[in-house]
């Protein structure tokens, strides 16, 4: 969709009923996995920060894109290899169950990335 949203519920709004549940589905698990994340809209898509940008979705016409980055795709590439996968995307099948389990996961480890980055960031500042 190129509708501009500003907030995840107008994103997922835009769809019909049937594919909004996947949408909230997806929400649902990262906001679990990482309470301390706050919602935005980057780039068009639903977005989770965390110190910077943790997580992106998006719902295409045969797929759910998950976008954690390279880094969540790398390390999780064994579980990952029954998906679709580029640098940066893994494109989810609209047929099959969202892995739930395997998204906490992704978002765990993009989290501690982040909170590691972070704390090195403040360490610096604090030297200088």
């Amino acid at each position: 969709m190129k509708n501009t949203c500003n907030t995840i519920d107008e994103y997922i709004a835009q769809f019909p009923a049937d594919q909004q549940q996947l949408l909230q589905a997806t929400r649902e698990v990262i906001r679990k996995a990482a309470p301390e994340a706050t919602e935005a809209i980057s780039y068009q898509m639903p977005t989770f920060r965390y110190h910077g940008n943790l997580i992106h979705f998006a719902r295409f016409k045969n797929h759910l894109g998950i976008y954690p980055g390279p880094d969540a795709i790398v390390h999780y590439q064994a579980e990952l290899a029954k998906y679709k996968t580029s640098k940066g995307a893994i494109q989810l099948p609209l047929n099959e169950e969202l892995p739930q389990q395997l998204l906490e996961k992704i978002v765990h480890f993009n989290m501690q990335k982040m909170k590691e980055k972070a704390e090195a960031g403040s360490k610096k500042k604090t030297k200088g």
